[in-house]
């Protein structure tokens, strides 16, 4: 007797199966199996995000944090990337955190890297109207590079027109003159080499000896100072002796006004005495001279004159 297989009951076995798979697939990739509890956070990119897939590595210092869930266009702005981020509960995603694309070796393929927030700033929170905290999103290399590449590039095309006109035939024959003389002075100071030397060894020891002297500056203001000082109390002593002698003279001044009252006199009438003394002195000489004899025979008589 054949065995007859119930196709119900086998349709009955392969939903269930089916079921029992898709619900461990769910619950490997919800996190649960690694007891692993995710938030989710959203953040705008405004370039393209070529690269990145579904389920790609959400990065926190180059830290594996989680995985991207989605990624659309923004609703409300197609300019706009909108990526929901699945991030490992725990990280510090904060007020201040950044969200930049990145492209990992050669490969090409892009991981969302979040820039570590100040560790003070508060964590992020849904705001009003928000189904999830909304991350900052920042430039990333890429973009930076093809932003500025455009302005690198019109800057060397400058340049090299610059360059261009600056190389003309005369200035190119300039610069060959310019050369040719740098070459003669090259040739000239090596030849004067040995007189350079010496002014540069002339000019060592003149540094040394203004070291020296600098060195020594203090110790002479010092000196100078002490002179000054020594001056001072010379000046201080000579003030205090001519304030004696002021004082002494005041004291003699009454003896030499008397002396003047009394004997100035004395002394005028003496010397007039002597100058008559003198004067008869001087007669007798005369005499004695014309007439020595008169010495012994006396004074002659004087003549009468007529009518005596």
């Amino acid at each position: 007797m054949e065995s007859r297989v119930s196709f119900a009951a086998v349709g009955a076995f392969v939903i269930l199966l089916t079921t029992a798979l898709v619900a461990g697939f769910l619950w490997l990739s919800s996190g649960k199996y690694y007891r692993k509890t995710y938030d989710t956070y959203q953040t705008y990119l405004a370039e393209s995000v070529a690269g990145l897939n579904l389920s790609s590595s959400v990065l926190y210092r180059g830290v594996n944090v989680g995985r991207v869930r989605a990624i659309a266009l923004a609703p409300d702005n197609v300019e706009l990337v909108q990526l929901t981020l699945d991030i490992e509960r725990g990280t510090p995603v904060k007020e201040d955190t950044i969200a930049t694309l990145q492209t990992q070796g050669l490969t090409g393929i892009a991981v969302v890297e979040l820039t570590a927030g100040h560790r003070e700033s508060p964590p992020l929170q849904a705001r009003p109207g928000e189904a999830y905290p909304v991350i900052k999103a920042g430039e990333s290399l890429y973009s930076r590079l093809e932003t500025s590449i455009p302005s690198l590039l019109a800057s060397l095309n400058r340049t090299s027109d610059s360059l261009n006109a600056l190389l003309d035939d005369e200035n190119r024959a300039a610069v060959k003159k310019t050369i040719a003389d740098l070459e003669v002075l090259s040739r000239t100071l090596a030849a004067r080499s040995p007189a350079i030397d010496t002014g540069l060894r002339d000019a060592s020891l003149a540094m040394q000896n203004t070291a020296r002297f600098t060195a020594q500056l203090p110790d002479l203001v010092s000196r100078l100072e002490r002179s000054a000082d020594a001056f001072d109390r010379m000046t201080r002593d000579v003030g205090a002796a001519g304030a004696s002698a002021t004082g002494a003279i005041d004291g003699v001044r009454p003896d030499l006004k008397r002396f003047t009252a009394e004997t100035l006199p004395e002394t005028r009438a003496l010397v007039a005495d002597l100058r008559t003394l003198t004067a008869t002195l001087q007669r007798t000489v005369g005499e004695i001279e014309r007439n020595p004899g008169a010495l012994l025979q006396g004074r002659p008589p004087a003549k009468r004159g007529p009518g005596e």
